[in-house]
Protein backbone atom coordinates (compact mmCIF):
# COMPACT_ATOMS: atom_id res chain seq x y z
CA UNK A 1 0.00 0.00 0.00
CA UNK A 2 1.02 3.60 -0.53
CA UNK A 3 2.12 5.29 2.69
CA UNK A 4 -0.32 7.55 4.52
CA UNK A 5 1.84 10.58 3.87
CA UNK A 6 1.60 9.97 0.16
CA UNK A 7 -2.19 9.59 0.27
CA UNK A 8 -2.64 13.10 1.67
CA UNK A 9 -4.70 15.14 -0.78
CA UNK A 10 -2.96 18.43 -1.51
CA UNK A 11 -4.30 21.20 -3.71
CA UNK A 12 -0.99 22.65 -4.83
CA UNK A 13 -2.49 25.91 -6.12
CA UNK A 14 -4.30 26.71 -2.88
CA UNK A 15 -1.18 25.79 -0.90
CA UNK A 16 0.99 28.20 -2.91
CA UNK A 17 -1.54 30.99 -2.44
CA UNK A 18 -1.72 30.28 1.31
CA UNK A 19 2.09 30.46 1.51
CA UNK A 20 1.93 33.78 -0.44
CA UNK A 21 4.22 32.34 -3.12
CA UNK A 22 1.70 33.21 -5.84
CA UNK A 23 -1.37 35.45 -5.95
CA UNK A 24 -4.96 34.32 -6.49
CA UNK A 25 -4.94 36.09 -9.87
CA UNK A 26 -1.84 34.16 -10.95
CA UNK A 27 -3.50 30.90 -9.89
CA UNK A 28 -6.59 31.73 -11.97
CA UNK A 29 -4.41 32.60 -14.99
CA UNK A 30 -2.49 29.31 -14.65
CA UNK A 31 -5.72 27.29 -14.31
CA UNK A 32 -7.11 28.96 -17.42
CA UNK A 33 -3.91 28.28 -19.42
CA UNK A 34 -3.80 24.70 -18.10
CA UNK A 35 -7.07 23.92 -19.91
CA UNK A 36 -5.32 24.58 -23.22
CA UNK A 37 -1.90 23.08 -22.44
CA UNK A 38 -2.99 19.96 -20.53
CA UNK A 39 0.02 20.33 -18.21
CA UNK A 40 -0.01 19.58 -14.51
CA UNK A 41 -0.77 22.74 -12.53
CA UNK A 42 2.64 22.83 -10.86
CA UNK A 43 4.44 22.58 -14.22
CA UNK A 44 2.13 25.24 -15.67
CA UNK A 45 2.97 27.67 -12.84
CA UNK A 46 6.69 27.06 -13.37
CA UNK A 47 6.40 27.50 -17.16
CA UNK A 48 4.57 30.81 -16.69
CA UNK A 49 7.29 32.04 -14.32
CA UNK A 50 4.96 32.46 -11.34
CA UNK A 51 7.00 30.19 -9.06
CA UNK A 52 10.53 28.78 -9.10
CA UNK A 53 10.72 25.02 -9.64
CA UNK A 54 12.99 24.55 -6.60
CA UNK A 55 10.53 26.46 -4.43
CA UNK A 56 7.63 24.32 -5.62
CA UNK A 57 9.47 21.03 -5.12
CA UNK A 58 10.77 22.00 -1.68
CA UNK A 59 7.22 22.92 -0.64
CA UNK A 60 5.87 19.57 -1.85
CA UNK A 61 8.67 17.76 -0.01
CA UNK A 62 7.85 19.58 3.22
CA UNK A 63 4.06 19.21 3.00
CA UNK A 64 4.14 15.51 2.06
CA UNK A 65 7.05 14.68 4.41
CA UNK A 66 8.95 13.01 1.60
CA UNK A 67 12.53 13.59 0.38
CA UNK A 68 13.46 15.89 -2.51
CA UNK A 69 16.13 14.07 -4.54
CA UNK A 70 18.52 15.74 -7.00
CA UNK A 71 18.70 13.27 -9.88
CA UNK A 72 21.85 14.87 -11.33
CA UNK A 73 23.82 13.39 -8.45
CA UNK A 74 21.76 10.20 -8.19
CA UNK A 75 23.34 6.94 -9.44
CA UNK A 76 20.34 5.22 -10.98
CA UNK A 77 20.13 1.57 -12.01
CA UNK A 78 18.73 1.17 -15.57
CA UNK A 79 17.37 -2.28 -14.72
CA UNK A 80 15.43 -0.90 -11.76
CA UNK A 81 14.03 1.93 -13.88
CA UNK A 82 12.80 -0.64 -16.42
CA UNK A 83 10.70 -2.37 -13.74
CA UNK A 84 8.01 0.05 -14.93
CA UNK A 85 6.82 -0.06 -18.56
CA UNK A 86 7.99 3.02 -20.44
CA UNK A 87 4.46 4.23 -21.20
CA UNK A 88 3.59 4.30 -17.48
CA UNK A 89 6.86 5.97 -16.53
CA UNK A 90 6.29 8.76 -19.03
CA UNK A 91 2.54 9.12 -18.36
CA UNK A 92 2.99 9.62 -14.63
CA UNK A 93 6.49 11.17 -14.83
CA UNK A 94 7.90 8.55 -12.48
CA UNK A 95 10.95 6.29 -12.16
CA UNK A 96 12.07 3.56 -9.77
CA UNK A 97 14.88 4.89 -7.58
CA UNK A 98 15.49 2.08 -5.12
CA UNK A 99 14.19 -1.32 -4.01
CA UNK A 100 14.72 -2.84 -0.57
CA UNK A 101 12.94 -5.15 1.88
CA UNK A 102 10.62 -2.36 3.03
CA UNK A 103 9.34 -1.51 -0.44
CA UNK A 104 10.05 0.47 -3.59
CA UNK A 105 11.01 4.13 -3.71
CA UNK A 106 9.62 6.04 -6.69
CA UNK A 107 10.78 9.46 -7.89
CA UNK A 108 7.84 11.55 -9.13
CA UNK A 109 7.58 15.07 -10.49
CA UNK A 110 4.04 15.24 -9.05
CA UNK A 111 3.73 13.02 -5.95
CA UNK A 112 0.25 14.53 -5.24
CA UNK A 113 -1.19 12.44 -8.11
CA UNK A 114 -2.95 9.86 -5.91
CA UNK A 115 -4.79 8.28 -8.85
CA UNK A 116 -1.46 7.71 -10.57
CA UNK A 117 -0.04 6.21 -7.37
CA UNK A 118 -2.96 3.79 -7.14
CA UNK A 119 -2.35 2.70 -10.74
CA UNK A 120 1.39 2.32 -10.15
CA UNK A 121 0.88 0.19 -7.02
CA UNK A 122 -0.81 -2.48 -9.16
CA UNK A 123 2.52 -3.14 -10.90
CA UNK A 124 4.44 -3.88 -7.71
CA UNK A 125 4.07 -6.60 -5.10
CA UNK A 126 5.81 -4.43 -2.50
CA UNK A 127 4.48 -1.17 -1.01
CA UNK A 128 5.64 1.99 -2.77
CA UNK A 129 7.01 5.20 -1.29
CA UNK A 130 7.68 8.43 -3.14
CA UNK A 131 10.26 11.17 -3.44
CA UNK A 132 9.87 14.40 -5.36
CA UNK A 133 12.23 15.04 -8.31
CA UNK A 134 12.65 17.60 -11.10
CA UNK A 135 10.67 16.70 -14.21
CA UNK A 136 13.44 17.75 -16.63
CA UNK A 137 16.02 15.55 -14.87
CA UNK A 138 13.55 12.68 -14.69
CA UNK A 139 12.83 12.82 -18.43
CA UNK A 140 16.58 12.84 -19.21
CA UNK A 141 17.01 9.62 -17.22
CA UNK A 142 14.01 7.98 -18.88
CA UNK A 143 15.56 8.75 -22.28
CA UNK A 144 18.80 7.07 -21.19
CA UNK A 145 17.25 4.08 -19.39
CA UNK A 146 14.75 3.21 -22.10
CA UNK A 147 17.46 3.23 -24.74
CA UNK A 148 16.47 2.04 -28.21
CA UNK A 149 19.66 0.00 -28.71
CA UNK A 150 17.97 -3.35 -28.01
CA UNK A 151 14.98 -2.48 -30.18
CA UNK A 152 17.29 -1.42 -33.02
CA UNK A 153 19.10 -4.76 -32.86
CA UNK A 154 15.78 -6.67 -32.75
CA UNK A 155 14.33 -4.77 -35.71
CA UNK A 156 17.54 -5.25 -37.69
CA UNK A 157 17.26 -9.00 -37.11
CA UNK A 158 13.59 -8.95 -38.16
CA UNK A 159 14.40 -7.03 -41.35
CA UNK A 160 17.26 -9.40 -42.15
CA UNK A 161 14.87 -12.36 -41.93
CA UNK A 162 12.52 -10.72 -44.42
CA UNK A 163 15.38 -10.26 -46.90
CA UNK A 164 15.69 -13.88 -47.98
CA UNK A 165 19.08 -15.29 -48.86
CA UNK A 166 18.29 -15.39 -52.59
CA UNK A 167 17.01 -11.80 -52.68
CA UNK A 168 18.97 -9.76 -55.17
CA UNK A 169 17.36 -6.31 -55.03
CA UNK A 170 15.85 -4.68 -51.94
CA UNK A 171 14.48 -1.70 -53.85
CA UNK A 172 10.96 -2.98 -54.49
CA UNK A 173 10.42 -3.99 -50.90
CA UNK A 174 11.78 -0.74 -49.48
CA UNK A 175 10.09 1.64 -51.91
CA UNK A 176 6.73 -0.05 -51.30
CA UNK A 177 7.10 0.26 -47.52
CA UNK A 178 4.40 2.88 -47.10
CA UNK A 179 3.11 1.18 -43.97
CA UNK A 180 4.76 2.58 -40.84
CA UNK A 181 4.99 -1.01 -39.52
CA UNK A 182 7.40 -2.04 -42.30
CA UNK A 183 10.59 -3.22 -40.56
CA UNK A 184 12.90 -0.87 -42.46
CA UNK A 185 10.78 2.15 -41.52
CA UNK A 186 10.50 1.08 -37.88
CA UNK A 187 14.26 0.45 -37.72
CA UNK A 188 15.04 3.95 -39.02
CA UNK A 189 12.51 5.43 -36.62
CA UNK A 190 14.22 3.78 -33.65
CA UNK A 191 17.66 4.87 -34.88
CA UNK A 192 16.50 8.50 -35.03
CA UNK A 193 14.74 8.28 -31.66
CA UNK A 194 17.92 6.93 -30.09
CA UNK A 195 19.95 9.76 -31.66
CA UNK A 196 17.54 12.42 -30.38
CA UNK A 197 17.36 10.95 -26.87
CA UNK A 198 21.15 10.78 -26.60
CA UNK A 199 21.54 14.25 -28.21
CA UNK A 200 23.76 12.84 -30.95
CA UNK A 201 24.96 15.33 -33.56
CA UNK A 202 25.59 12.76 -36.33
CA UNK A 203 24.55 9.23 -37.34
CA UNK A 204 26.97 7.07 -39.37
CA UNK A 205 25.72 3.98 -41.23
CA UNK A 206 28.76 2.02 -42.41
CA UNK A 207 28.63 -1.36 -44.18
CA UNK A 208 31.64 -3.59 -43.54
CA UNK A 209 32.56 -6.94 -45.06
CA UNK A 210 30.50 -9.04 -42.62
CA UNK A 211 28.75 -6.54 -40.31
CA UNK A 212 26.89 -3.24 -40.34
CA UNK A 213 28.09 -0.48 -38.02
CA UNK A 214 25.76 2.24 -36.80
CA UNK A 215 27.67 4.93 -34.95
CA UNK A 216 26.40 8.07 -33.22
CA UNK A 217 28.52 11.09 -32.39
CA UNK A 218 27.70 12.05 -28.80
CA UNK A 219 29.57 15.01 -27.31
CA UNK A 220 32.01 14.83 -30.20
CA UNK A 221 32.87 11.13 -29.73
CA UNK A 222 31.52 8.24 -31.83
CA UNK A 223 29.61 5.48 -30.01
CA UNK A 224 29.32 2.25 -31.99
CA UNK A 225 26.66 -0.43 -32.34
CA UNK A 226 27.65 -3.44 -34.47
CA UNK A 227 25.02 -5.58 -36.21
CA UNK A 228 25.57 -8.95 -37.86
CA UNK A 229 22.74 -8.30 -40.33
CA UNK A 230 25.00 -6.68 -42.93
CA UNK A 231 22.50 -7.21 -45.76
CA UNK A 232 20.04 -4.66 -44.35
CA UNK A 233 22.47 -1.81 -45.18
CA UNK A 234 21.14 -1.58 -48.73
CA UNK A 235 17.55 -1.36 -47.52
CA UNK A 236 18.39 1.47 -45.12
CA UNK A 237 20.29 3.42 -47.78
CA UNK A 238 17.46 3.14 -50.31
CA UNK A 239 14.85 4.35 -47.81
CA UNK A 240 17.05 7.28 -46.74
CA UNK A 241 17.68 8.24 -50.38
CA UNK A 242 13.94 8.25 -51.03
CA UNK A 243 13.37 10.46 -48.00
CA UNK A 244 16.04 12.85 -49.34
CA UNK A 245 14.75 12.82 -52.96
CA UNK A 246 18.01 11.32 -54.22
CA UNK A 247 18.61 8.92 -57.12
CA UNK A 248 18.27 5.39 -55.70
CA UNK A 249 19.76 3.84 -58.85
CA UNK A 250 23.01 5.80 -58.57
CA UNK A 251 25.41 3.92 -56.30
CA UNK A 252 28.73 4.90 -57.87
CA UNK A 253 28.77 8.62 -57.03
CA UNK A 254 28.43 10.55 -53.75
CA UNK A 255 25.09 12.32 -53.21
CA UNK A 256 23.89 14.98 -50.77
CA UNK A 257 20.34 15.65 -49.61
CA UNK A 258 18.20 16.66 -46.67
CA UNK A 259 14.80 15.95 -45.13
CA UNK A 260 12.75 16.88 -42.09
CA UNK A 261 11.37 14.66 -39.33
CA UNK A 262 9.08 15.24 -36.41
CA UNK A 263 9.31 13.15 -33.23
CA UNK A 264 7.18 14.14 -30.22
CA UNK A 265 7.96 17.83 -29.75
CA UNK A 266 11.16 17.70 -31.79
CA UNK A 267 11.38 19.20 -35.26
CA UNK A 268 14.49 17.61 -36.78
CA UNK A 269 16.39 18.78 -39.85
CA UNK A 270 18.58 16.01 -41.29
CA UNK A 271 21.42 16.63 -43.76
CA UNK A 272 22.48 13.45 -45.49
CA UNK A 273 25.62 12.51 -47.40
CA UNK A 274 26.20 9.20 -49.19
CA UNK A 275 29.54 7.90 -50.43
CA UNK A 276 30.43 4.68 -52.27
CA UNK A 277 32.82 2.55 -50.18
CA UNK A 278 34.31 -0.91 -50.51
CA UNK A 279 31.29 -2.87 -49.25
CA UNK A 280 28.37 -0.67 -50.33
CA UNK A 281 27.40 2.91 -49.56
CA UNK A 282 28.32 4.80 -46.39
CA UNK A 283 25.75 7.30 -45.09
CA UNK A 284 26.40 10.13 -42.66
CA UNK A 285 23.53 12.25 -41.34
CA UNK A 286 23.92 15.54 -39.47
CA UNK A 287 21.08 15.95 -36.94
CA UNK A 288 19.85 19.47 -36.22
CA UNK A 289 17.11 19.78 -33.61
CA UNK A 290 15.19 22.91 -34.61
CA UNK A 291 13.12 22.77 -31.42
CA UNK A 292 16.23 23.58 -29.36
CA UNK A 293 16.12 27.08 -30.84
CA UNK A 294 18.99 29.52 -31.04
CA UNK A 295 21.33 29.57 -28.08
CA UNK A 296 22.06 33.10 -26.80
CA UNK A 297 25.68 34.21 -26.52
CA UNK A 298 25.61 34.01 -22.74
CA UNK A 299 24.99 30.23 -22.97
CA UNK A 300 27.78 29.22 -25.35
CA UNK A 301 30.47 29.33 -22.65
CA UNK A 302 32.19 32.55 -23.68
CA UNK A 303 34.00 34.19 -20.72
CA UNK A 304 32.32 37.40 -19.56
CA UNK A 305 35.11 39.79 -20.60
CA UNK A 306 35.40 38.07 -24.01
CA UNK A 307 31.63 38.21 -24.51
CA UNK A 308 31.45 41.91 -23.63
CA UNK A 309 34.21 42.77 -26.11
CA UNK A 310 32.61 40.57 -28.79
CA UNK A 311 29.24 42.28 -28.29
CA UNK A 312 30.89 45.70 -28.56
CA UNK A 313 32.60 44.68 -31.83
CA UNK A 314 29.48 43.30 -33.57
CA UNK A 315 27.43 46.40 -32.75
CA UNK A 316 29.87 48.65 -34.65
CA UNK A 317 28.46 50.08 -37.89
CA UNK A 318 30.93 48.31 -40.20
CA UNK A 319 33.78 45.80 -40.39
CA UNK A 320 34.37 42.08 -40.89
CA UNK A 321 34.22 39.70 -37.92
CA UNK A 322 35.31 36.09 -38.46
CA UNK A 323 34.41 33.03 -36.37
CA UNK A 324 36.90 30.24 -37.02
CA UNK A 325 37.47 26.61 -36.16
CA UNK A 326 37.13 23.11 -37.66
CA UNK A 327 33.82 21.47 -38.57
CA UNK A 328 31.72 20.78 -35.49
CA UNK A 329 33.38 23.39 -33.27
CA UNK A 330 30.21 25.44 -32.75
CA UNK A 331 30.88 28.30 -35.19
CA UNK A 332 27.28 28.42 -36.41
CA UNK A 333 25.95 28.49 -32.84
CA UNK A 334 28.10 31.54 -32.07
CA UNK A 335 27.12 33.31 -35.30
CA UNK A 336 23.40 32.74 -34.76
CA UNK A 337 23.74 33.91 -31.17
CA UNK A 338 25.36 37.11 -32.48
CA UNK A 339 22.73 37.91 -35.11
CA UNK A 340 19.89 37.12 -32.70
CA UNK A 341 21.23 39.93 -30.51
CA UNK A 342 21.50 42.25 -33.52
CA UNK A 343 17.99 41.33 -34.75
CA UNK A 344 16.08 44.54 -34.00
CA UNK A 345 13.45 46.39 -36.06
CA UNK A 346 15.91 49.15 -37.02
CA UNK A 347 18.46 46.74 -38.56
CA UNK A 348 18.18 44.99 -41.92
CA UNK A 349 19.95 41.61 -41.69
CA UNK A 350 20.59 39.29 -44.64
CA UNK A 351 22.20 35.86 -44.36
CA UNK A 352 23.81 33.81 -47.15
CA UNK A 353 24.03 30.19 -46.05
CA UNK A 354 24.52 26.62 -47.26
CA UNK A 355 22.20 25.38 -45.87
CA UNK A 356 19.92 27.67 -43.82
CA UNK A 357 20.05 25.94 -40.43
CA UNK A 358 17.64 27.99 -38.28
CA UNK A 359 14.71 30.09 -39.49
CA UNK A 360 14.63 33.48 -37.79
CA UNK A 361 11.80 36.02 -38.00
CA UNK A 362 12.62 39.45 -39.54
CA UNK A 363 15.87 38.19 -41.11
CA UNK A 364 16.17 37.64 -44.88
CA UNK A 365 17.83 34.24 -45.25
CA UNK A 366 19.13 33.00 -48.61
CA UNK A 367 20.28 29.45 -49.33
CA UNK A 368 22.93 29.08 -52.01
CA UNK A 369 22.48 26.65 -54.89
CA UNK A 370 25.68 26.19 -56.88
CA UNK A 371 24.06 23.97 -59.55
CA UNK A 372 21.86 26.83 -60.78
CA UNK A 373 24.59 29.45 -60.41
CA UNK A 374 23.41 30.79 -57.06
CA UNK A 375 26.82 30.75 -55.35
CA UNK A 376 28.06 32.83 -52.43
CA UNK A 377 29.53 35.50 -54.71
CA UNK A 378 26.32 35.90 -56.73
CA UNK A 379 24.10 36.13 -53.65
CA UNK A 380 26.46 38.56 -51.91
CA UNK A 381 26.41 40.95 -54.86
CA UNK A 382 22.60 40.85 -54.91
CA UNK A 383 22.38 41.20 -51.11
CA UNK A 384 24.38 44.42 -51.18
CA UNK A 385 21.68 45.95 -53.41
CA UNK A 386 19.07 45.11 -50.73
CA UNK A 387 20.26 47.89 -48.38
CA UNK A 388 21.45 45.65 -45.51
CA UNK A 389 22.98 46.82 -42.24
CA UNK A 390 24.33 43.39 -41.29
CA UNK A 391 25.41 40.53 -43.56
CA UNK A 392 26.02 36.98 -42.39
CA UNK A 393 28.05 34.92 -44.85
CA UNK A 394 27.88 31.22 -43.92
CA UNK A 395 31.47 30.60 -44.99
CA UNK A 396 34.24 32.39 -46.86
CA UNK A 397 35.32 29.71 -49.32
CA UNK A 398 37.33 31.47 -51.99
CA UNK A 399 38.95 34.75 -53.01
CA UNK A 400 35.77 36.05 -54.68
CA UNK A 401 33.52 35.69 -51.63
CA UNK A 402 36.33 36.97 -49.37
CA UNK A 403 36.85 40.11 -51.47
CA UNK A 404 33.12 40.89 -51.72
CA UNK A 405 32.70 40.42 -47.93
CA UNK A 406 35.71 42.67 -47.21
CA UNK A 407 34.54 45.39 -49.61
CA UNK A 408 31.07 45.26 -48.04
CA UNK A 409 32.70 45.68 -44.63
CA UNK A 410 34.66 48.65 -45.93
CA UNK A 411 31.56 50.38 -47.33
CA UNK A 412 29.43 50.62 -44.22
CA UNK A 413 28.21 47.08 -43.49
CA UNK A 414 28.84 44.80 -40.53
CA UNK A 415 29.78 41.41 -42.01
CA UNK A 416 29.92 38.19 -39.97
CA UNK A 417 31.36 35.00 -41.44
CA UNK A 418 33.26 31.78 -40.75
CA UNK A 419 36.60 30.45 -41.91
CA UNK A 420 38.22 27.02 -41.47
CA UNK A 421 41.49 27.79 -39.69
CA UNK A 422 43.20 26.53 -36.54
CA UNK A 423 43.34 29.73 -34.53
CA UNK A 424 42.54 33.44 -34.62
CA UNK A 425 46.06 34.59 -35.53
CA UNK A 426 46.33 32.53 -38.72
CA UNK A 427 42.86 33.58 -39.98
CA UNK A 428 43.87 37.04 -41.13
CA UNK A 429 46.90 35.58 -42.92
CA UNK A 430 44.66 32.96 -44.54
CA UNK A 431 42.65 35.72 -46.24
CA UNK A 432 45.87 37.10 -47.69
CA UNK A 433 46.86 33.58 -48.82
CA UNK A 434 43.56 33.37 -50.71
CA UNK A 435 44.80 36.17 -52.93
CA UNK A 436 42.94 39.09 -51.35
CA UNK A 437 44.75 42.44 -51.33
CA UNK A 438 46.53 42.75 -47.92
CA UNK A 439 45.49 46.40 -47.74
CA UNK A 440 41.84 45.39 -48.04
CA UNK A 441 42.19 42.85 -45.22
CA UNK A 442 43.99 45.34 -42.97
CA UNK A 443 41.35 48.02 -43.58
CA UNK A 444 38.24 45.87 -43.12
CA UNK A 445 38.97 43.04 -40.67
CA UNK A 446 37.98 44.05 -37.14
CA UNK A 447 38.22 40.85 -35.09
CA UNK A 448 38.61 37.09 -35.26
CA UNK A 449 37.17 34.68 -32.72
CA UNK A 450 38.46 31.08 -32.71
CA UNK A 451 36.68 28.32 -30.82
CA UNK A 452 36.58 24.63 -29.94
CA UNK A 453 34.19 22.46 -27.94
CA UNK A 454 35.47 20.58 -24.90
CA UNK A 455 33.58 17.89 -23.06
CA UNK A 456 32.14 18.68 -19.63
CA UNK A 457 32.84 16.45 -16.65
CA UNK A 458 29.63 14.54 -15.87
CA UNK A 459 27.85 16.18 -12.91
CA UNK A 460 26.49 12.85 -11.72
CA UNK A 461 29.81 11.03 -11.28
CA UNK A 462 32.31 13.88 -10.89
CA UNK A 463 34.96 13.22 -8.26
CA UNK A 464 38.06 14.97 -6.99
CA UNK A 465 41.48 13.53 -7.72
CA UNK A 466 45.07 14.57 -7.23
CA UNK A 467 47.07 15.29 -10.40
CA UNK A 468 50.06 13.11 -11.19
CA UNK A 469 53.55 14.51 -11.84
CA UNK A 470 52.98 14.91 -15.60
CA UNK A 471 49.74 16.83 -14.98
CA UNK A 472 51.41 19.04 -12.36
CA UNK A 473 54.10 19.85 -14.91
CA UNK A 474 51.41 20.70 -17.48
CA UNK A 475 49.66 22.98 -14.97
CA UNK A 476 52.92 24.80 -14.21
CA UNK A 477 53.60 25.33 -17.91
CA UNK A 478 50.12 26.53 -18.82
CA UNK A 479 49.86 28.80 -15.78
CA UNK A 480 53.50 29.92 -16.20
CA UNK A 481 54.17 28.89 -12.62
CA UNK A 482 51.47 31.12 -11.10
CA UNK A 483 49.06 28.33 -10.20
CA UNK A 484 49.18 25.08 -8.31
CA UNK A 485 46.35 22.75 -7.37
CA UNK A 486 46.00 19.70 -5.21
CA UNK A 487 42.68 18.51 -6.67
CA UNK A 488 41.05 18.32 -10.08
CA UNK A 489 37.75 16.88 -11.32
CA UNK A 490 37.06 13.87 -13.49
CA UNK A 491 34.07 11.60 -14.12
CA UNK A 492 34.14 8.07 -12.74
CA UNK A 493 31.58 6.89 -15.31
CA UNK A 494 27.88 6.27 -14.69
CA UNK A 495 24.64 5.56 -16.63
CA UNK A 496 24.03 9.30 -17.05
CA UNK A 497 27.14 9.65 -19.22
CA UNK A 498 27.20 6.11 -20.69
CA UNK A 499 30.26 5.43 -18.50
CA UNK A 500 32.37 7.98 -20.40
CA UNK A 501 32.86 10.40 -17.48
CA UNK A 502 31.69 13.29 -19.70
CA UNK A 503 28.26 14.71 -20.39
CA UNK A 504 27.63 17.74 -22.60
CA UNK A 505 30.12 20.20 -24.09
CA UNK A 506 31.10 23.82 -23.61
CA UNK A 507 32.88 26.24 -25.90
CA UNK A 508 36.40 27.59 -25.38
CA UNK A 509 37.34 30.79 -27.18
CA UNK A 510 40.12 33.14 -28.15
CA UNK A 511 39.30 36.64 -29.38
CA UNK A 512 41.77 38.67 -31.42
CA UNK A 513 40.93 42.34 -31.98
CA UNK A 514 43.01 43.89 -34.72
CA UNK A 515 44.94 47.02 -33.70
CA UNK A 516 47.27 49.39 -35.57
CA UNK A 517 50.48 47.27 -35.28
CA UNK A 518 48.63 44.22 -36.63
CA UNK A 519 47.07 46.24 -39.48
CA UNK A 520 50.52 47.58 -40.43
CA UNK A 521 51.93 44.03 -40.47
CA UNK A 522 49.06 42.88 -42.72
CA UNK A 523 49.60 45.73 -45.19
CA UNK A 524 53.22 44.66 -45.48
CA UNK A 525 52.23 40.97 -45.55
CA UNK A 526 54.79 40.42 -42.78
CA UNK A 527 53.81 37.14 -41.12
CA UNK A 528 56.33 37.29 -38.24
CA UNK A 529 55.52 40.91 -37.43
CA UNK A 530 51.78 40.17 -37.41
CA UNK A 531 52.22 37.12 -35.18
CA UNK A 532 54.35 39.10 -32.69
CA UNK A 533 51.85 41.97 -32.64
CA UNK A 534 48.93 39.58 -32.06
CA UNK A 535 50.56 37.85 -29.11
CA UNK A 536 51.54 41.22 -27.64
CA UNK A 537 47.90 42.39 -27.61
CA UNK A 538 46.93 42.93 -23.93
CA UNK A 539 43.54 41.16 -24.25
CA UNK A 540 44.65 38.19 -26.36
CA UNK A 541 44.47 34.78 -24.63
CA UNK A 542 44.97 31.57 -26.62
CA UNK A 543 42.43 28.75 -26.75
CA UNK A 544 44.52 26.56 -24.46
CA UNK A 545 44.30 29.21 -21.72
CA UNK A 546 40.50 29.29 -21.96
CA UNK A 547 40.32 25.48 -21.78
CA UNK A 548 42.81 25.46 -18.88
CA UNK A 549 40.57 27.84 -16.89
CA UNK A 550 37.68 25.40 -17.24
CA UNK A 551 39.90 22.52 -16.05
CA UNK A 552 40.92 24.48 -12.96
CA UNK A 553 37.22 25.18 -12.26
CA UNK A 554 36.38 21.47 -12.52
CA UNK A 555 34.23 21.96 -15.64
CA UNK A 556 36.46 19.82 -17.87
CA UNK A 557 39.63 17.73 -17.57
CA UNK A 558 43.28 18.26 -18.40
CA UNK A 559 42.92 15.58 -21.10
CA UNK A 560 40.48 17.89 -22.90
CA UNK A 561 42.86 20.84 -22.43
CA UNK A 562 45.63 18.76 -23.95
CA UNK A 563 43.41 17.82 -26.90
CA UNK A 564 42.63 21.47 -27.67
CA UNK A 565 46.23 22.51 -27.11
CA UNK A 566 47.53 19.81 -29.44
CA UNK A 567 45.33 21.18 -32.22
CA UNK A 568 46.43 24.79 -31.98
CA UNK A 569 49.67 24.98 -30.02
CA UNK A 570 53.09 23.42 -30.58
CA UNK A 571 53.41 19.71 -29.87
CA UNK A 572 55.50 20.14 -26.75
CA UNK A 573 52.41 19.96 -24.51
CA UNK A 574 51.57 16.48 -25.78
CA UNK A 575 55.20 15.46 -25.30
CA UNK A 576 54.99 16.28 -21.56
CA UNK A 577 52.46 13.53 -20.97
CA UNK A 578 54.05 11.09 -23.42
CA UNK A 579 57.45 11.49 -21.76
CA UNK A 580 55.97 10.85 -18.31
CA UNK A 581 54.24 7.70 -19.52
Amino acid sequence: MVGAANQKRIRIGDLLVAQQLISQDQLEMALSEQKNSGRKLGRQLVEMGFVEENTLLSLLSEQLSIPFIELKQFRFDPELVKMLPENLARRYRVMVLREDLDGILLGMSDPTDIFGLDDLQKHFSKPIKTAVVRESELLDILDIAYSRAEEIASLAEQLDEELSADAVDFTDMVTDATDSDAPVVKLLQKIFEEAINTKASDIHIEPDETVLRIRQRIDGVLVEQVMNEKRIAGALVVRLKLMSNLDISEKRLPQDGRFNLRFSNHNIDVRLSTMPVQFGESVVMRILDQSDGIRPLKEVGMPLDCMQRFRHIITRPHGLVLVTGPTGSGKTTTLYGAISELNTPERKIITVEDPVEYRIARISQVQTHEKIGLGFGTVLKAALRQDPDVLLVGEIRDAESAEIALRAAMTGHMVLSTLHTNDAVTSALRLVDMGVDPYLVASSLRAVIAQRLVRRVCDSCAEDYSPNDAEKDLIRRLSKGTRSTSTLKRGAGCPHCFNSGYRGRIGVFELLELNAPMADALRDANVRQFNDAAHAHPHYRPLSASAFDFAMQGVTTLDEVLRVSAQVEDESLAEIVNAAE
